[in-house]
């Protein structure tokens, strides 16, 4: 028995061994992410606190802009900038075209700038700094963490869902098989798509209402909307899944190709946290994954009650991003 044992042993580690595309990926997937994680959190100065800035810093003689571990992030429109404070992704906003400063009340952080700025100025009536408080409903943690935990979940459920089952269809001759039917690609992964869509679509659904009814968290917007965005991230992820399989035969590399699109998108689609005040680079990177568009998207309708016309730009970048991977999935697609 150990004979058998030891010989079944040692056929799969040189099976897995001769496939140098998967070793390649199990020995450069941690090394990429750890340069990544370097490259997002890099930097001399931690910075402890996010402080919005709507006006020219230059006409204010305040020394809290002197202050090490603050950020300081210019905003161009004040009504994001309030909404900003309103959702804890900045801690206080400072309005010096107005000579006023908004603050959440429910924020600790937000208590401890002010007690900075207070005693920078003394006197804020003084100054001219009044303060104002933001207004409407507490955006609690869960609140703002449930659109990006559904859209992690969709991803994965996607990915993974579709990729691995082609890759074993390859791998295991099903394709060989079919390719010998009159069914051509677009038309088998067309089916592929829809068949994913329908159960991933009712699975986000049943988790959306389970959640909701323990939880209670905002649904400010229409169901319709959130249902559409839901639909357009689902597919455009399936599509990106079918990319990944469209040529692959091997499961091992399959997972490292899909754990090099995860990783990256669970960390900077903002489904754990704000991305406000980190790098550029990192900002720009952000919008060019599909799962960012999907949780913004549903954050405004969820949290903000946007309409479809809100969130145009979010549904036209998932429907474009869909056509582009579709197009790839379908011309690199092989049987065996």
């Amino acid at each position: 028995m150990l004979s058998r044992l030891y010989a079944v042993f040692v056929a799969r580690n040189l099976e897995f061994y001769r496939d140098r595309a998967a070793l390649s990926w199990n020995i450069l997937l941690p090394v990429l992410l750890i340069a990544g994680f370097a490259f997002i959190f890099s930097g001399e100065d931690k910075n402890i606190y996010k402080v919005g800035i709507y006006g020219d810093k230059s006409t204010q003689q305040i020394s809290l802009f002197d202050v090490k571990y603050i950020e300081f992030i210019n905003y161009d429109d004040l009504t994001t900038a309030k909404l900003k404070v309103q959702r804890h992704q900045i801690d206080l906003l400072l309005d010096l075209n107005n000579q006023q400063y908004w603050l959440n009340d429910l924020s600790p952080t937000g208590y401890l700038v002010e007690k900075l700025l207070v005693a920078d100025i003394k006197k804020p009536s003084q100054s001219g700094l009044q303060k104002q408080t933001v207004s409407g409903q507490p955006i609690r943690y869960v609140d703002w963490l449930v659109p990006g935990i559904l859209a992690m979940n969709m991803m994965f459920s996607a990915l993974f869902g579709i990729g691995f089952v082609i890759v074993r269809y390859r791998k295991n001759g099903v394709l060989k098989r079919l390719k010998a039917t009159p069914l051509r690609a677009f038309e088998f992964l067309s089916a592929q798509i829809l068949s994913r869509l329908w159960v991933l679509t009712l699975v986000t659904c049943l988790v959306f209402a389970g959640t909701r009814y323990f939880l209670n968290f905002p649904m400010n917007g229409s169901y319709l909307a959130l249902l559409l965005i839901f639909v357009l991230g689902c597919i455009s992820l399936i599509c990106m899944g079918l990319v990944v399989s469209s040529r692959t035969s091997s499961e091992e590399l399959a997972n490292g190709l899909l754990n090099l699109m995860t990783w990256p998108m669970m960390l900077l689609s903002g489904v754990w946290f704000s991305l406000e005040g980190s790098h550029p680079f990192v900002q720009k990177l952000a919008y060019l994954l599909p799962v960012t568009h999907l949780t913004e998207g549903a954050r405004e309708i969820m949290i903000d009650g946007a309409g479809l016309l809100d969130i145009t730009d979010h549904l036209l970048t998932l429907g474009g991003m869909s056509i582009l991977f579709l197009i790839l999935g379908t011309a690199f697609f092989k049987w065996e």
